[in-house]
């Protein structure tokens, strides 16, 4: 089956400057409504491997939960089709991650370089561990740059001498996902800081003489309708990649949408049974391409052809062709090959480039046009 599935149908580096404050068959309907919560009390998310159609945006999610170096995705497309559901359900597909016992931010114990608590605890013995499962951030419209970022304590630093400090959302996306409906409506100064926090992999907090740092490093997801407002330039082209997805138009593919929907609200945990095996393949996937990618070969072919590309299509800077490599390596990963070949190298290049395009006024051709016109060109067809 081809096309997204319809989300209301679904429901579901440098230091930052200083900041202020063969698919199963889907469920069969149930006589009597189950209850949503798993036995854990925590909901039943609804299935990765169960999500119609959506290749592009699914093939990008997967690329960058295997490298959250490639920068986040950014995902355009109708109202209702599909985007939070595919993001919550990667998470959740994800294997959940160890964590330092008591530590704010969920430091990873194997990571020497965690926040300053981690390092003093370190210093004084084996730090404790537990498993948590991947987290999900939303962060709303109206959030304010304190919320975002974090608050610290003025006062209480100068009546008791303590540097207090309370984490924001940053600090809650630690080794996760951040999800943000409707970035293009964000304000401008919120999406430079996210896009700075999330190059750099560290939140620096600084008020009034006192400053905190944390890491925050999380794959960023933003969401949105191109028809409500479009992302400055120089905002698209901090995103990794950016992906289109539009209502289905193919009467098979709407209502397969609807029948496994319809299933997974009347029975949520019988259906994500029915999927459970194809999920722990794909969690596999991911495992084992986590572990492929730092040794994958990528010939210096490829890169040439990665900026013939770029120098076609005349994009700005190289953050292109270092993207389009990266998402090609990581797509290569989990593939199970031992080098990045041509084949890879299309399949992500309209993520990677469509939205790093500079207008022509001589050319009205569809961004996504343009760079196959131009893969058909430079790499053949």
């Amino acid at each position: 089956m081809t096309g997204p599935v319809n989300g209301a149908i679904n429901g579901a580096a440098a230091h930052p400057p200083p900041r202020r404050a063969a698919a199963p068959r889907p469920a069969r309907a149930a006589a009597r409504a189950a209850p949503k919560e798993a036995a854990s009390g925590r909901r039943t998310p609804y299935p990765f491997s169960a999500l119609v159609g959506q290749e592009e945006m699914r093939l990008a999610l997967l690329a960058a939960a295997v490298d959250p170096g490639i920068g986040g995705v950014l995902v355009f497309g109708d109202r209702g089709t599909g985007k939070s559901t595919a993001v919550r359900a990667l998470a959740a597909l994800l294997p959940p991650m160890r964590a330092v016992r008591g530590c704010r931010y969920a430091c990873d114990p194997a990571d020497r370089a965690g926040c300053e608590d981690c390092r003093a605890r370190r210093s004084r013995g084996a730090l404790p561990t537990h498993s948590l499962p991947v987290p999900v951030i939303d962060l709303p419209l109206g959030a304010t740059e304190d919320r975002v970022v974090g608050t610290l304590d003025l006062e209480r630093a100068l009546a008791a001498g303590v540097k207090s400090f309370e984490p924001g959302l940053l600090a809650r996306a630690h080794r996760g996902f951040l999800y943000i409906d409707e970035v293009n409506l964000l304000e401008d100064h919120l999406v430079d800081l996210l896009l700075d926090v999330a190059a750099s992999g560290e939140n620096l907090v600084e008020r009034d003489g006192l400053s905190i740092r944390h890491p925050a490093r999380f794959v960023l997801v933003g969401s949105g309708n191109p028809e409500e407002g479009e992302l400055r330039p120089q905002l698209l082209d901090r995103f990794g990649l950016s992906v289109e997805i539009r209502t289905p138009e193919v009467l098979a593919d709407r209502v397969e949408v609807i029948r496994r929907r319809d299933a997974f609200e009347r029975e949520p945990e019988g259906f994500a049974a029915l999927w459970a095996e194809e999920e722990a393949a794909t969690r596999q996937r991911i495992a084992e391409a986590r572990g492929r990618i730092g040794a994958m070969a990528t010939p210096v072919a490829i890169l040439e052809a990665a900026a013939r590309l770029c120098l076609a299509l005349g994009t700005d800077g190289l953050r292109g062709e270092l993207t389009l490599v990266r998402a090609a390596r990581a797509v290569a990963a989990l593939e199970g090959e031992a080098a990045v070949t041509l084949a890879h190298l299309r399949r992500v290049a309209p993520a990677a480039l469509r939205h790093r395009l500079r207008r022509n006024p001589l050319d009205e051709a569809a961004s996504t046009t343009r760079v196959e016109r131009a893969m058909a060109e430079v790499l053949g067809a």
